[in-house]
């Protein structure tokens, strides 16, 4: 009959720690599966197989090493039971394909299907964020039963302590009840266990400010002289068709193909939500757009930006791209704002709200809509709450202005 244990491998690790694992022996041959923890020879119980009470994790850790152990043993008997094969290497195979259970193995699965999914940007982000959580647990791995209400709320206070602003910390959080309601939808764990809702963690995003340039602001960035063959010409270009195409997504203006243009109109569907439309060509537009008409590429792309790639239907790899073509861009909005002495931050998303800052209230909200290519008029009307200062001003001028 095979057995299963937890051991502390004898295999040294550059930092001195050890590797916990479980060894599965059968006919005197044994198979290690490893739990992905380390730790330092002193904090090991090597009689009752548990780390000592002195390691700063420790029950989060024991908690963990008795779930796996669990997991083994039940992959054991159910193979003794249907009397297959039960070599070491054969359980140590079914251990390493059963479904994973802890936080962080759920965690690796969210970012697996991210990346099949083609969102680069999302899985970066989210990736930095469950790297934050790991650093918190001193990098060791934690069960779903030990993410209680009273860890997350001495996450929070830690995350406090380090400066992160209100919207980082709630994003961060936000990303350990992903993964939790990934893991209850799995039946990796159970919902009497969940640390989120009322009563428990909640999380509410403060409202950010959004500041769009002025009219002004958009002419002194127009009618500034740039060499024509500069980098900041052709930012201050893309910037502009953004802000002419409604505040498009810069993602979109990337991705722009001359046969999206037809009959003086543009006809294109927002990668976001893939809500599609098309909009007039204005005349400023199509000044900006004639200089690009001579670059030719195999993607029939208007702009250069992404025509390296090789498969624009390469979702992950375009993202990326994407990611770091708005990197270079900002920094060069950033000089164009310098030299334009504007004080207020101009990036490519600004465009966006540029446009909502111009347009106030003086266009009707379903328009608006239509315009943002929003899904919901509720997102139109909360997006440009941001920028609808008239009736607050003249309420201020009732009362103090005597």
């Amino acid at each position: 009959m095979a057995s299963v244990k937890i051991v502390l491998r004898k295999k040294q690790n550059k930092d001195g720690t050890y590797p916990l694992a479980i060894r599965i022996t059968k006919d005197r041959k044994s198979s290690y599966v490893y739990t992905g923890h380390h730790i330092v020879e002193s904090l090991w119980d090597s009689k009752s197989r548990r780390v000592k009470k002195s390691h700063p994790n420790s029950q989060r850790l024991n908690n963990l090493l008795t779930k796996k152990m669990a997991e083994a043993e039940d992959s054991l008997l159910e193979l003794e039971t249907q009397k297959k094969d039960t070599s070491s290497k054969v359980v140590k195979s079914k251990l390493k394909t059963s479904k994973a259970t802890s936080f962080f193995a759920q965690a690796e699965a969210y970012l697996a299907q991210l990346k099949k999914e083609g969102k680069y940007n999302r899985r970066k982000s989210d990736k930095s964020r469950i790297e934050s959580f790991k650093t918190y647990l001193d990098g060791s791995d934690i069960s779903f039963q030990d993410i209680t209400t009273s860890l997350l709320n001495k996450y929070r206070a830690y995350m406090k302590a380090k400066k992160l602003s209100e919207q980082t910390i709630v994003n961060y959080l936000t990303i350990v009840q992903t993964i939790f309601n990934l893991a209850i939808n799995n039946g990796v764990t159970e919902e009497k266990y969940y640390p989120f809702g009322r009563d428990k963690i909640k999380l509410k995003a403060p409202r950010s400010m959004k500041i769009g340039l002025s009219p002004e602001e958009v002419k002194s960035i127009k009618d500034m002289e740039l060499p024509a063959d500069s980098y900041m010409h052709h930012a201050r270009n893309l910037w502009l068709i953004s802000f002419y195409f409604a505040g498009m997504r810069v993602s979109d203006v990337l991705r722009l193909k001359w046969t999206d243009f037809q009959n003086d109109r543009l006809y294109y569907a927002m990668g976001k939500n893939a809500k599609g439309g098309s909009l007039k060509v204005a005349d400023k537009a199509l000044a900006i757009l004639s200089e690009y008409r001579e670059q030719k590429n195999s993607h029939d792309l208007v702009f250069a930006d992404l025509a390296s790639l090789d498969d624009l239907a390469d979702t992950y790899n375009v993202q990326r791209r994407i990611s770091g073509v708005i990197q270079k861009l900002d920094e060069a909005l950033k000089d164009i704002a310098k030299d334009a002495k504007i004080t207020k931050t101009l990036t490519m998303h600004i465009a966006r709200h540029t446009f909502g800052n111009i347009s106030g209230d003086k266009i009707p909200i379903q328009m608006l809509q239509k315009l943002y290519r929003h899904t919901s008029i509720t997102t139109t009307i909360g997006y440009q709450a941001n920028f609808i200062h008239k009736d607050a001003d003249e309420a201020l001028d009732e009362v103090i202005g005597f």
